[in-house]
């Protein structure tokens, strides 16, 4: 028996490796998996509504900038029965009125392409009881004699189950391609520059949370000479303990006190933080030429001129006209079966409210403008016998 008693030898390896941390990418794994297939993805362009705001807040800015309409009859009295439906008709979701109905239905075109409702008669079949926005997940339209009449279908994969009342079903298409009857969604083409916008987003919030978070390494260097090389782990131990305690007393300030080579550095403090503001606003560039809205209105603050606003406006207005003439159909539809239902044919003419003050403010004042060159004109042509011709040349009235 020796002189000094020592501890036994411990089969124990003095550095273990931490557990490896698993990588979670952002929770919208389907825009990560997407490829271009030939069907509507409707999960994924509501996955990417809800992972990428400036999508949900174009989609919502054109839905508010299409504006109110009215219907005018030929009879004062259809007018009144006409206007009273459009106000209180039932919709889905506890709401009224045709404009909450429309609504939801170009949200539901902008965003998957196609937009499915259906008209819903009461049991005496004398009036509209409510509109209803069809989930398209429920429903497929397939072209059942010819490509010019689409049929319902409960989507259940056969097409077997065709619904009943088909000339109560309202659909609509947009921009489909030749020889298919499926629409083609605003948002066609975005999943892969939103899928890496999502990657730079995601790895800033966990840089941010190491940052915010920070993370030490805690090294110790026994001295060989001093005898403790025996003690190592449990010196290291001992180090680990105190350290942690300190770290999890967050209300009051602690000293870590320490015998020994120990050194203490932030993980990660020396790395080089990659640049993300040039490639998030040029593939925020991408999305917005997509969406077709000038980036004033969804809150970039982009240089630009006013003259490349007022660009911007026009595209834009005529991008809504655009959709204002596919959902005049629809609207026709709704109300010509309420005044079949009610024994009234009579012609309706739709009619919507202008998009904006500027634009009245603009024809206002181009009418004044023309307005005042025929006056000039007939003055002229009063005082001095000559009018000037279409092509700029001076025109002999009176000798």
């Amino acid at each position: 028996m020796g002189i000094f008693n020592r501890k036994p030898k411990v089969n124990k390896t003095l550095i273990q490796s931490a557990p490896k941390e698993i990588y979670r990418g952002h929770p919208f794994s389907l825009i990560n998996s997407y490829k271009p297939l030939t069907n509507v993805e409707l999960d994924l362009y509501s996955s990417l509504r809800e992972a990428i705001p400036i999508v949900d807040s174009a989609i919502c800015k054109l839905d508010r900038l299409l504006g109110t309409f009215t219907v005018e009859c030929e009879k004062r009295s259809t007018q009144n029965l006409v206007s009273n439906f459009m106000d209180n008709v039932n919709v889905c979701s506890g709401n009224t009125g045709i404009g909450t109905f429309i609504s939801n239905y170009f949200q539901q075109l902008l965003t998957y392409g196609e937009a499915v409702g259906e008209i819903v008669i009461d049991k005496n079949c004398s009036e509209i009881s409510a509109l209803y926005n069809a989930n398209l997940k429920d429903i497929t339209l397939v072209p059942k004699d010819n490509p010019l009449q689409l049929i319902a279908y409960k989507n259940d994969g056969t097409y077997t189950e065709e619904l009943p009342y088909q000339n109560l079903i309202l659909s609509s298409m947009l921009n489909p391609e030749p020889g298919r009857c499926r629409g083609t969604s605003i948002l066609k083409g975005l999943p892969f520059v939103s899928g890496i916008l999502l990657k730079i987003y995601n790895s800033i919030g966990q840089n941010f949370d190491r940052v915010g978070n920070l993370r030490f390494a805690v090294t110790y260097k026994p001295d060989s000479n001093s005898g403790s090389g025996a003690y190592t782990r449990d010196n290291a131990q001992q180090i680990a303990n105190e350290w942690s305690r300190v770290m999890r007393d967050n209300h009051t300030t602690r000293d870590f006190v320490s015998v020994g080579d120990v050194s203490i550095k932030t993980i990660g403090a020396d790395n080089q933080v990659l640049e993300c503001d040039i490639p998030i606003r040029r593939i925020t560039e991408q999305i917005v030429s997509k969406l077709s809205v000038p980036p004033f209105l969804l809150g970039l603050s982009w240089s630009t001129t006013e003259r490349m606003s007022s660009q911007q406006a026009d595209i834009l207005t005529s991008e809504l006209e655009y959709y204002r003439e596919l959902l005049n159909p629809v609207i026709h539809k709704i109300i010509k079966m309420f005044l079949n239902l009610k024994g009234i044919d009579e012609h309706i003419i739709i009619r919507w409210n202008h998009i904006n003050l500027q634009d009245e403010l603009d024809l206002s004042e181009a009418r004044l403008n023309r307005a005042n060159a025929l006056k000039l004109e007939k003055e002229i042509e009063r005082e001095y016998g000559v009018v000037e011709g279409d092509n700029g040349e001076i025109v002999e009235v009176k000798s």
